[in-house]
């Protein structure tokens, strides 16, 4: 494997599992180490390299029973806190990935084989369909596999913490004895190992048995080999608890794709699992048992099925960068070919690579001890158009995550400096908006744009280049448009329009009684009216449709520069969206109207 040997490690609340991927999908010196006896996690990837063979080690991932947003880490099943970046410099790596335990295991999915899993009821998955997972353990995890276009993407969630909700009165009754102990009662308390010792608490003093505190395991040893009576029904209300909750994901999701049990209960009490009242809760969801009756349900039965979804996670990571290598990899590639001076900016960006993050130009090169062009020249040395672009791929090269902040420019900044601030915050406002594009408010702004006989565009003041610039791009495709922007005027044009005309209205606002007043008149008339305007503003809850740009700026104070670069991206995106409705011959001869225009974006 390129870059040797990989350390892959699924580390949960009570159990760390540790492997060492030596070629894909193939893990050796596999080490299950209890949590409680560390301190932290760096003691624990210690004491697990410390009985292994000495290789080099130059990209990690673990999994973790955590949500994990951003470098700081902390665990909530386990007093532990630390920083990614600070273990990645503790082991040398240089790569380091920490992903959701869940969000690994539903990365597996794709890559189980069919003895992998037993199947409870349902019949075949529908392909290409959303998939559910769900896990019992220490705590309760939740994700979910989205398909696109390429493969699947993972959902990250924390729907384990959703509110329990009995189905009978025997949960009820154990609900109750819950409360005594916490205000708020969560699906995890119960339907997990924790879980399971309170359910026998709460079933012993409801059968005026001896309330004696048993663990988990215990429990499950009484009942799948004793068959103790006691126990044997905390594990039926257990798997029922557990079926409500995975019919409940199913639905929510429309996991037609399946829903997939991992963690470690399940597997160790198949035999009372499949006896129990799982599949019938399941089903048991009124008028939409029906729809519930065809979903299937996998018990993951292979050990460590998170080894092959973090592996999968670290290898899409790493086909990003050179080959297979990241880009810290690339750097150390590189150093041979580097003047003496680039060489002190490797060295910096190679021991501290969040102060090159974070640093402008200036900072960049006083602590390399080098003039800022050398900073650029290190940059375009490894392909980089300059300092703003290195970063860009720099901090998704380090976590697999791109930091999105903003960065005040002051009087004393250089032009260096006030350049990359404004790039910088420019990129990260893109990627924050992209994250939450609204697909389906998209998909039917075009479906009206592709049915238009004519498209008009309202805008004031900053918003008019946007409205100027969408109109020169539709006019193009040999769509009649128009562009106003005096209240006055489109006003006037909103009373002549008719079904099937199109308003797009731009406003960085939203609230201009103007603009607001002319979207009432055309729709009065017949005409939809798109909106490009924060989500809840009076416009936009007029619209047809809304396009939301929710960048907050002070118009009233500053001028708006990134709210309008937002706008014009949502216009390029509904250019392209045109462009490939027609892009074919037989589509433009049709038509009649869309010109043999080039988009850039396309692959022409």
């Amino acid at each position: 494997m390129s870059g040797g040997p990989r350390l892959i490690a699924d580390i949960g609340a009570t159990h760390a599992r540790f492997a060492l991927e030596t070629s894909v999908g193939h893990f050796e010196h596999v080490q299950v180490l209890p949590c409680a006896d560390y301190a932290g996690i760096v003691p624990l990837i210690k004491s697990y390299l410390s009985n292994v063979p000495s290789v080099k080690i130059q990209h990690a991932a673990f999994a973790i029973a955590n949500p994990v947003d951003g470098d700081a880490v902390q665990m909530t099943n386990r007093d532990w806190r630390f920083s990614i970046e600070s273990v990645r410099r503790e082991f040398g790596l240089y790569t380091l990935l920490i992903v959701n335990d869940f969000t690994a295991l539903a990365m597996a999915l794709p890559q189980l084989r069919a003895d992998d899993t037993l199947q409870i009821g349902g019949e075949a998955p529908v392909a290409k369909s959303v998939i559910g997972v769900l896990g019992p353990g220490t705590g309760l995890g939740v994700s979910g596999l989205i398909p696109t276009a390429d493969g699947f993407v993972t959902l990250g969630s924390e729907g384990g913490h959703v509110n329990f909700a009995p189905c009978d009165e025997r949960e009820y009754e154990v609900l109750r004895y819950a409360w005594k102990e916490w205000q708020h009662v969560s699906a995890e308390r119960l339907i997990s190992g924790p879980g399971i010792e309170l359910i026998y608490r709460a079933l012993a003093q409801l059968r005026g048995q001896p309330d004696i505190a048993l663990a988990s395991r215990d429990i499950v040893e009484k009942a799948v080999r004793d068959r103790d009576t006691l126990c044997t029904e905390v594990i039926d209300v257990f798997c029922g608890m557990l079926g409500s909750f995975a019919a409940n994901l199913a639905v929510t999701l429309g996991a037609l794709g399946g829903i997939y049990i991992g963690g470690g209960i399940v597997p160790r009490i198949l035999p009372l699992f499949t006896e129990s009242q799982f599949r019938q809760r399941f089903e048991a969801k009124g008028r939409f048992s029906q729809y519930l009756r065809q979903i299937p349900v996998y018990v993951i039965t292979t050990p460590v099925p998170a080894f092959y979804g973090v592996s999968a996670i670290l290898s899409e990571h790493l086909r990003g960068k050179s080959g297979d290598n990241g880009l810290l990899d690339r750097i150390q590639q590189i150093l041979p070919e580097l003047t003496p001076a680039e060489k002190r900016v490797a060295s910096l960006v190679l021991d501290n690579p969040r102060t090159v993050l974070n640093e402008a130009i200036a900072e960049i090169a006083r602590l390399a001890d080098v003039s800022q062009p050398t900073v650029i020249r290190f940059c375009r040395s490894l392909g980089f158009a300059g300092l703003a672009d290195f970063k860009l791929k720099f901090a998704s090269s380090l976590t697999g995550t791109i930091p999105v902040r903003h960065s005040q420019v002051r009087r004393s900044d250089s032009t260096h400096d006030l350049s990359a601030k404004v790039i910088d915050n420019t990129v990260s406002a893109i990627l924050s908006f992209r994250d939450q594009l609204e697909v389906h408010a998209i998909e039917h702004a075009l479906s009206l744009l592709r049915q238009a006989r004519k498209i008009e565009f309202y805008a004031m003041g900053n918003a008019r280049a946007v409205a100027l610039d969408g109109q020169h791009k539709f006019f193009r495709f040999r769509i009649p448009t128009a562009n106003y922007g005096d209240a006055h005027l489109f006003m006037m044009a909103a009373e002549i329009l008719g079904p099937g005309d199109v308003v797009i209205a731009v406003s960085n606002s939203g609230k201009l009684p103007e603009i607001v007043k002319a979207a009432e008149v055309a729709l009065k008339s017949g005409a939809s009216v798109i909106a490009i305007a924060p989500q809840q503003s009076p416009l936009g809850k007029l619209a047809t449709v809304c396009l939301a740009v929710n960048h907050t700026e002070d118009n009233a104070t500053f001028l708006s520069m990134i709210s309008r670069i937002l706008q014009l991206l949502l216009i390029d995106i509904l250019a392209v969206g045109l462009s490939m409705d027609n892009a074919s011959a037989e589509a433009v001869a049709e038509s009649g109207r869309i010109s043999q225009l080039l988009i850039s974006h396309l692959d022409n």
